[in-house]
């Protein structure tokens, strides 16, 4: 049986992985213990998100390592937003209501970048090696894809009804595509599952390595 650990405790994650592993694969998942790395500035948010992934993916494999958990890959990966004015502003997830607000206020009546980061790292003990080295002998391959979003024109009832919901939370931007927003915002570009957590290219990698 093929096992999988996804080091990430989002649960709109964790169902995408549910939905793809077959009965002879086993899926568990916790947050990574590591405190994630703050996306640096200076840079495209494209190059903010792949430099998030792969921290994590070095934790990961130290945890991995240090807890001698066993699993044939882990996942990791990391969603970020782009600013729609400003592509080396990223909006990550919102602390609290006001600043939910404030993020669906700049997303209003706009079409903004969604980039998300994954990789999917190798068991030293497996077959398959990965062009990035980790700890203890773990090897990682890394991907990042984007999409693009348009939201209706949020009006403040609109607004009022998404931030007091709370669907905001722990959502890059402060909106899950999936969730109550997609009543106010449509996909014109790319594949949906990058809005929602994931490359679309690491997806297809997992879903023949484990097939």
């Amino acid at each position: 049986m093929v096992s999988i650990l996804l080091a990430s405790a989002s649960e709109r994650r964790r169902e995408i992985l549910s939905n793809l592993v077959s009965e002879s694969s086993r899926l568990t998942s916790r947050a990574l213990a590591t405190d994630e790395l703050t996306p640096p500035r200076g840079i495209e948010v494209a190059n903010q998100v792949e430099l998030v992934c792969a921290a994590k993916a070095k934790s990961a494999a130290e945890e991995v390592v240090l807890s001698q958990e066993r699993a044939d890959y882990v996942i990791v990966a990391d969603t970020l937003v782009e600013n729609p004015t400003d592509p080396f502003v990223s909006l990550g997830q919102p602390s609290d209501e006001l600043s939910a607000a404030s993020m669906l206020l700049g997303l209003s009546g706009r079409r903004h970048r969604v980039w998300s980061s994954t990789a999917i790292l190798y068991s030293p003990s497996g077959n398959v090696r990965g062009t990035e080295i980790l700890h203890g002998g773990w090897t990682a391959n890394i991907w990042t894809d984007s999409a693009v979003v348009e939201f209706d024109e949020l009006s403040e009832e609109t607004l009022g009804i998404l931030v007091s919901s709370g669907s905001w939370k722990g959502k890059a931007g402060g909106y899950d595509l999936a969730g109550m927003a997609g009543e106010y915002a449509i996909l014109v570009e790319g594949e949906e599952v990058t809005v929602l957590g994931f490359s679309h290219r690491a997806i297809e990698t997992l879903s023949s390595l484990i097939g």
